[in-house]
């Protein structure tokens, strides 16, 4: 299986650019994995988040393969502990499917079509987190549950 985390916007903070590679190199010792930037939607005037969330939508969508199985990082998801994360990549694996895209959306969030297309959706917390921090968290997450799957002693029960 391979693992494949696709973001919008480009990060302008140097400690989560360092932070991502960190962590990506870590996850890559136990899986395939691929890190995709869609570019942020600019619009002149006054901002018009439907448009921006189909722009990215559709940018989204491009990235998609039709038998991706399509997870979205969401404040509706289910929200996991880090040894339930682990569980639920386990089972994902256990399906052999091929590839994994787990989404993080934009500051205005989610088309309508993208949600369609998602098969299930992971909240990282109830509270709300900068799309650019989201994705930090979530490299650190991944990166655990594949230890708590290994049984390394990083995380702490």
């Amino acid at each position: 299986m391979k693992i494949r985390l696709i973001v919008v916007g480009k990060t302008e903070q140097r400690w989560i650019e360092e932070g991502l590679k960190n962590y990506f190199d870590r996850i890559g010792q136990y899986i395939s994995f691929d890190y995709v930037i869609i570019p942020e939607v600019k619009l002149t005037g006054k901002p018009d988040p439907d448009r921006v969330r189909k722009a990215e939508g559709d940018a989204i969508m491009r990235k998609i393969d039709s038998n991706d199985h399509v997870i979205l990082l969401d404040e509706r998801g289910s929200q996991y502990t880090s040894e339930e994360l682990a569980d639920f990549l386990q089972k994902l694996m256990n399906q052999s499917l091929k590839q994994v895209v787990f989404i993080v959306g934009g500051a205005w969030g989610f088309h309508e079509e993208v949600y369609h297309r998602a098969r299930s959706m992971v909240s990282l917390s109830r509270m709300t987190f900068n799309h650019q921090l989201v994705r930090l968290i979530f490299a650190e997450q991944l990166y655990r549950a594949f230890t708590i799957l290994r049984g390394e002693p990083y995380h702490h029960r």
